[in-house]
């Protein structure tokens, strides 16, 4: 495989799991102040659940808020935002499994299991139920959290996420389906790989990383069934040139119970 053919593959794969990409610079709001150091966490640690070590940092005072971010990410792509939450609520930021400063381990990487492993870190750190917001791999963490263990998800927020595999655009199925570590060499030059040795306890798992991801994305789901199960408020946010087809959210929506006819 080429590495010009390799890349464009790895391009659209990850719309499914990386952070949101950076705004050009015309598209950016001028500066009038000298731009802020990222907001320190009040407390952060390793917190050992079913076989990993989850690192999570806590941000603020207030109602709890478990942020969630995207594949190739970290806690660190809420930067930007997280002053403006922690300004009323407690924010509590998880890097997910092999993410950030979370190490891969030997587990199996999957939803379910991460679902589960959220739940058990909410009440590891005394919380009996908090709000929940998810970016993409996040936000399909998240909705497997309250799927599984909704007594602990009060309200509940989705990132640019799905309820069934085919609900991405048909074109980028089989580009999803190849990824793996065969792309790390050409990733080095990339904010994703740069962002992830930074802070990495293994740096040299990236590779196994892009693995673990790439067997993921080659499984077929279909949550449908248990989105109706999802009886906490929900929020479902997309943007233009998403990753799903316009039709799948709409119907994510009505699966929610949303959609109804006007009233009269």
């Amino acid at each position: 495989m080429s590495k010009t053919l390799l890349l464009a593959i790895l391009a659209s794969a990850v719309a499914l799991i990386a952070t949101p990409a950076a705004q050009s610079e015309e598209s950016k709001p001028a500066m009038t102040t000298e731009a802020k150091a990222p907001l320190k966490p009040e407390k952060s640690d390793l917190l050992p659940i079913d076989g990993l070590n989850y690192y999570y940092a806590i941000y603020g005072k207030g109602e709890p808020l478990l942020l969630l971010h995207g594949g190739l990410g970290s806690t660190d792509m809420f930067a930007p935002i997280l002053p403006k939450f922690a300004e009323h609520r407690t924010v509590i930021a998880v890097d997910l499994q092999g993410h950030g400063r979370t190490a891969l381990g030997e587990r199996p990487f999957g939803l379910e299991a991460m679902g589960n492993d959220m739940a058990a870190i909410v009440k590891a750190l005394g919380y009996d139920r908090v709000d929940v917001m998810g970016y993409s791999l996040g936000g399909g963490v998240a909705f497997r959290m309250a799927v599984q263990h909704p007594e602990a998800v009060r309200r509940l927020v989705m990132v640019s996420t799905g309820y069934a595999a085919n609900g991405f655009y048909d074109e980028m199925r089989p580009q999803q389906a190849q990824v793996s570590a065969a792309a790390a060499p050409f990733m080095k030059d990339t904010p994703m790989y740069k962002s992830y040795v930074a802070v990495a306890p293994h740096p040299e798992d990236f590779p196994k990383l892009l693995d673990a991801l790439g067997n993921f994305m080659r499984k077929d789901y279909d949550f449908s069934a248990d989105v109706v199960k999802l009886k906490m408020p929900v929020m479902l946010v997309y943007g233009d040139s998403d990753m799903y087809k316009p039709e799948h959210e709409i119907k994510f929506f009505q699966l929610l119970g949303g959609g109804l006819k006007d009233a009269g």
